[in-house]
C-alpha cells in the first residue's frame, strides 16, 4: 500500500472510534497545559499508530497524546487523533482526525477526516489536494466577502492577542470565527469554504496535514511578516492568496 492509502486507512479507522464516542457519557481528564482528553482521543491515536506500524514498522512518530517516538527513518507520522477535543465532549460536531507524513522536515501526505460528515480530505505533495475524491482548490474571494477563522495556541498571551485581532477584523475582512479545530480550519480552507487561517501558537500535529492541504490547494502561506514559512514556524497565516495582505495588516495591529 502507498503512504497516502495507509493515511486514509488509518485516518478513518481514528476517526469511527471517535464518531462511536460522539455524544456518550465519557470521562474527560485534564492535562497538564489544562487541555482535555478522552479514552476517544486515545482508543482512536492507538488505532492509528497501530495500522501504520503494520505497513511501516520502522517509522517515527508524533502523537499529541503518546508523544514522540524515534526511529533512524527518514520518515515521521504526525497524529492528532481528535482535533476539537473540547468541541467533541461538548457535543459540537467540529472536530476531526488528522495524519500526516514528514520526510527530511517536509509533509509529503496529508488526511484530514471528518467523522460525522464522512469528509475526507487529502493531499500528496505535487498531486493537488482533494475532498472525498474531488479535486479541489481556495476559493477567489476577496476581503469584502470573505471569511477568515483561528487557530489558537495555549497562553494567557495569545488569548489577549486573538481578542485584539477580533476587534480590529471588521477593519480587514468581512467575516471572522474561531471554530476550535486548526486542522478542520485549514482542511476548509483548501476546500474554498473559507479565505484564511490566522495559526497563533498550534502545535505541530493541528496544522501539519491542514497545511499541506492548502499549499496543494494553491493557497498561501506565510509567516506574520510575510516571509516562507516552514513547518517548525507555529505562528503563520494561510490564505486563498487574494485576502494574504489584508490579513497580515490584521495580524501586524495586534503585534
Amino acid at each position: 500500500m502507498s503512504f497516502l492509502d495507509v493515511a486514509i486507512l488509518a485516518a478513518k479507522k481514528g476517526g469511527d472510534i471517535v464518531g462511536r464516542y460522539f455524544e456518550t457519557s465519557l470521562e474527560r481528564h485534564v492535562k497538564d497545559d489544562n487541555t482535555f482528553v478522552t479514552v476517544a482521543d486515545k482508543e482512536s491515536e492507538t488505532a492509528i499508530i497501530s495500522e501504520i506500524q503494520t505497513h511501516f514498522p520502522d517509522h517515527s512518530f508524533l502523537g499529541e497524546e503518546g508523544g514522540e517516538t524515534k526511529t533512524d527513518s527518514e520518515y515521521q507520522w504526525i497524529i492528532d487523533p481528535l482535533d476539537g477535543t473540547t468541541n467533541f465532549i461538548n457535543g459540537l460536531p467540529l472536530f476531526c482526525v488528522s495524519v500526516a507524513l514528514i520526510h527530511k522536515g517536509v509533509v509529503i501526505v496529508a488526511v484530514i477526516y471528518q467523522p460525522l460528515l464522512k469528509l475526507l480530505f487529502h493531499a500528496e505533495r505535487g498531486k493537488g489536494m482533494f475532498c472525498n475524491g474531488k479535486r479541489v482548490k481556495v476559493s477567489d474571494q476577496d476581503a469584502k466577502s470573505g471569511m477568515v477563522t483561528f487557530g489558537i495556541g495555549k497562553g494567557s498571551a495569545i488569548k489577549e492577542r486573538v481578542a485584539k485581532m477580533f476587534r480590529e477584523a471588521p477593519k480587514h475582512i468581512m467575516k471572522y470565527r474561531y471554530l476550535g479545530s486548526a486542522a478542520l480550519e485549514l482542511a476548509y480552507l483548501a476546500r474554498g469554504g473559507t479565505e484564511g487561517v490566522i495559526n497563533l501558537g498550534s502545535e505541530k500535529w493541528d496544522y501539519a496535514a491542514g497545511t499541506l492541504l492548502v499549499e496543494e490547494a494553491d493557497g498561501k502561506i506565510t509567516d506574520f511578516n510575510g516571509k516562507p514559512w516552514d513547518i517548525s514556524e507555529r505562528f503563520f497565516v494561510a490564505s486563498n492568496g487574494v485576502v494574504h495582505d489584508n490579513l497580515l495588516r490584521l495580524v501586524a495591529t495586534a503585534s
